[in-house]
């Protein structure tokens, strides 16, 4: 099984390394990071790069596609190589994933028409625009199309895609092989449950998430 995670200029690295981390293991899978050309694309901070292994029309045709998001998703957003590699591998895929605003390209190409979807809390509304319904879920199942909320819950939509493709007892072991076992220090990770004044904080200073 052919696997695509897409990436560009200012992405955001765990919006495609946490469901790298979790697909790589799923039996019998091909995982390979695509852009426009092969060789080494920079995240949003600016201070680490992955390495594209092909490029788009290496790999026109794969059977799960990962669209990540970060800050630029704006511009591929208007990137009609993008766009139609998006809407080509989709006609085929099995399933079209994104995470984080990474679900906003997929709306551009077209992919989120009448469908729930999510995104990262900040860019939710956005998804409207494009025909889309937004919906707070951290991961949202339409059909083979699946997006996750921000960052981190590209890990979960990962999990859950492999327990369609492998059934649970495979996600289960890859759960625990990657100890994913989240205890965090601070019950304030979506903005129901953030304090009002961090919450307010970042919708004033966005650029906050890639410095």
């Amino acid at each position: 099984m052919d696997i695509a995670i897409l990436l560009y200029d200012r992405f955001t690295a765990l919006d495609a390394v946490g469901p790298y981390e979790v697909l790589v293991r799923l039996p019998g899978a091909t995982l390979t990071f695509v852009a426009k050309q092969a060789g080494p694309v920079r995240t949003d901070t600016g201070r680490l790069e992955l390495t594209a292994d092909a490029a788009l029309a290496d790999l026109p045709a794969p059977e799960i596609v990962v669209v990540p998001g970060g800050p630029g998703q704006t511009q591929v957003m208007e990137d009609e190589e993008i766009l139609e590699w998006l809407r080509t591998a989709d006609a085929t895929s099995k399933w079209t994933t994104s995470v984080c605003t990474g679900s906003l390209i997929l709306a551009a190409a077209g992919l989120l028409k009448d469908k729930q979807a999510t995104s990262h809390w900040l860019a939710l509304d956005q998804l409207a625009a494009f025909g889309a319904e937004p919906t707070s879920e951290r991961v949202v199942v339409q059909g083979k199309t699946i997006t996750a909320a921000g960052v981190s819950a590209g890990i979960d939509m990962a999990l859950r895609l492999v327990a369609e493709e492998a059934g649970e007892f495979v996600a289960q072991a890859i759960q625990l092989g990657i100890e994913y076992d989240p205890q965090p220090p601070f019950d304030a990770g979506s903005p129901d449950k953030a304090p009002a004044e961090v919450t307010g904080f970042l919708r004033d200073n966005s650029r906050f998430l890639t410095e």
